[in-house]
């Protein structure tokens, strides 16, 4: 029911009569003198909606600032939206001007679900979600942290290269679906450095996260007409929101107080997981603002959604990319294979030595932006950007995929070339270079880079340089699907089915 491709159709058909029944609605905020951003013509009622329905959102917006310019005002329904589209307005937003754009707004889908706690990433930019962050930066993702589950990465992405020796030796079938094998190692290398194990029900609760942050991508009906008792009422995104969250706090308060059951019997562990870390600061009690037991709840869905779809997303286009362009996927398996040659195993010593392999993750993740809109900001009090009013209120997107791909800054813009990252004039990741964000920037950039990065380095290496890789006969690598679907990130739509040979023995 909370598709909008319908509901468009029924209130383009409706516009005359609602248009006699009520006020067309207008841009009050033109009547005060301030000066918009330009934007497309709109439509009673539904605003400036009918324009993106023709492609995905990123493209259809890098499209509509192709005509209107880097900083582009829309209305969807009521919902007054800033578009960014050039670096130099990225800049203004997410650096000049960031405490202004701090804080996100919410979905109706996202108030639904953080109804009873927000965890840090939808928290109003303020003194506790700054201390969540603080806790994030330098006791769950610090680089030492991160480098403690080293154990857990190796071990999960040698189960993922037996996985594939696995397939190739079977003749059941010619090729296999490696996206899958993928989506496999993410969750289970992020599961059990959240959670110090897999549990037999982590299959479900990863079903219903994704089914939550699918919920919670994109507007509904109540966003576009906030104030309409009966869009609210007809929303089942609401409803099944309101579900999805009970159920997944369901499984969240069993793995919580498994970890609080073990703490209290004193049981011995080898590593302390992210939970264990939570329970130990909530436990310490020096924090201006304690911790609950549901903001550690919330804090740990916020790990586990964020930090597998960024690794299986660009594992996956990377993998894509490689096999449509051989030269670049034989100079990485060059390299790969000569810093790891002697030991015949790849470990996470010598990732600091494939330069190059760094190039092709920036280059996927240049031309397929995990989150292509980056996460959303909100204009807390009415300030200029590049000549303009925003007005207080507006939902803030910065279009970072149309900025990685925009001319003005990259040559070939179109073309998957790592060696645009080498060199000391490269760009990097970290919020620096605002035509490449794909993190974001500021004070809201990710907090979760490196533990993401972390687990792409180690499955990419490994199975560049245990296998050697082809497409199944017939197909050429020009003839390789690279069709985008949207979810929370830009997956691809089609699964990618490769044939595998060894190439070196793997690992007893």
């Amino acid at each position: 029911m909370d598709n909008l491709t319908p509901y468009y159709y029924l209130l383009v058909a409706l516009i005359p009569l609602l248009y006699l029944v009520r006020n067309r609605i207008s841009r009050g905020s033109r009547d005060r003198g301030l000066r918009l951003p330009p934007g497309p013509w709109e439509l009673p009622l539904i605003g400036s909606v009918h324009h993106i329905f023709s492609a995905f959102p990123h493209q259809a917006l890098r499209d509509l600032s192709r005509r209107h310019g880097p900083l582009m005002l829309l209305k969807l329904g009521k919902a007054p939206i800033i578009i960014v589209s050039s670096a130099d307005a990225a800049k203004e937003i997410m650096k000049t001007h960031d405490t202004t754009f701090c804080t996100r707004p919410r979905s109706s889908a996202v108030k639904v679900f953080t109804k009873y706690v927000k965890g840090m990433t939808f928290s109003p930019y303020g003194e506790g979600c700054r201390q969540l962050r603080k806790i994030c930066i330098m006791e769950l993702l610090s680089p030492k942290r991160i480098q403690s589950f080293r154990h857990i990465r190796e071990h999960e992405t040698l189960r993922l290269v037996e996985s594939v020796s696995a397939a190739a030796s079977s003749s059941s079938e010619p090729h296999m679906n490696l996206s899958k094998m993928i989506s496999r190692y993410v969750t289970d290398a992020t599961v059990h450095a959240i959670m110090g194990y897999r549990f037999k029900d982590q299959d479900t609760l990863v079903h219903y996260i994704d089914e939550v942050l699918r919920l919670m991508t994109g507007f509904t009906l109540p966003d576009l007409f906030p104030s309409s008792r009966l869009a609210h009422a007809l929303s089942s995104t609401l409803r099944a929101a309101d579900a999805h969250r009970d159920t997944v706090y369901v499984f969240l308060d069993r793995v919580v107080n498994e970890h609080l059951q073990r703490r209290r019997s004193e049981e011995e562990v080898g590593h302390h997981d992210l939970i264990d870390v939570l329970l130990r600061i909530k436990d310490e009690g020096n924090l201006q603002f304690p911790l609950t037991m549901d903001t550690i709840k919330a804090v740990v869905f916020e790990l586990m959604a964020g930090g597998s779809e960024t690794p299986t997303s660009t594992i996956h286009w990377a993998m894509a990319q490689l096999i449509r362009n051989p030269s670049s996927m034989s100079r990485a398996q060059a390299e790969v294979r000569r810093v790891f040659m002697a030991q015949m195993k790849v470990t996470e010593e010598g990732l600091g030595e494939l330069s190059y392999l760094k190039c092709i993750i920036k280059e996927t993740m240049r031309l397929h932006t995990p989150g292509p809109l980056l996460m959303p900001r909100q204009c807390q009090k009415q300030c200029k950007i590049l000549g303009y009013d925003i007005p207080k209120g507006a939902t803030v997107l910065v279009n970072a995929w149309a900025i990685a791909r925009d001319p003005e800054y990259w040559q070939n813009p179109e073309e998957f070339v790592p060696e645009r990252f080498e060199g000391n004039n490269a760009r990097d990741w970290k919020g620096n270079n605002f035509e490449y964000t794909p993190f974001g920037a500021g004070r809201r950039m990710c907090p979760g880079m490196y533990f993401g990065l972390a687990n792409i380095e180690l499955a990419l290496a490994s199975l560049l340089f245990y296998f050697d890789w082809t497409l199944p006969d017939g197909i050429l690598p020009s003839d390789l699907d690279m069709r985008e679907t949207m979810g929370i990130t830009i997956r691809k739509k089609e699964d990618l089915r490769l044939r595998a040979t060894p190439h070196i023995q793997l690992p007893c």
